[in-house]
């Protein structure tokens, strides 16, 4: 799979999705639409086709694991990172098995965050 040139961040916290945009315009990925909860999410995953999804757990409207779950039964070629707070093991395991591609934690340091999602595209390109 060639490097993601687009994205969508699903998350219902403003500052967060800024964070996010900019961490993944660093890694040159500049053309991003946003989510704030997860029915609008669904909405631009299956609009966009994004090659890359950030998506949170935590959301109004429709819930991250459901979202997970949708988006991989529609579009399974559509790599979905989730990026959380909750760092329990049994949601961790969950995520990966409905899709999930990686699992990062929400409030990690920016330049660990972006080399971990550096690392998650890198492994797309293989």
């Amino acid at each position: 799979m060639p490097k993601p040139t687009t994205a969508l961040i699903i998350d219902d916290e403003p500052h967060v999705r800024v964070f996010l945009r900019l961490v993944l315009a660093e890694l040159g990925i500049t053309r991003v639409w946003e989510a704030s909860n997860g029915h609008q999410g669904l909405e631009f995953a299956e609009e966009h086709r994004p090659k890359l999804v950030l998506l949170d757990l935590n959301l109004p409207v429709m819930g991250g694991l459901d979202v997970l779950k949708q988006i991989h039964a529609a579009h399974p070629e559509i790599p979905v990172v989730v990026v959380s707070s909750q760092n329990t093991t049994s949601v961790v395991v969950d995520c990966q098995k409905h899709g999930a591609i990686a699992y990062l934690l929400k409030h990690t340091p920016r330049a660990e965050l972006r080399e971990a999602i550096r690392e998650v595209i890198d492994s797309l390109e293989e």
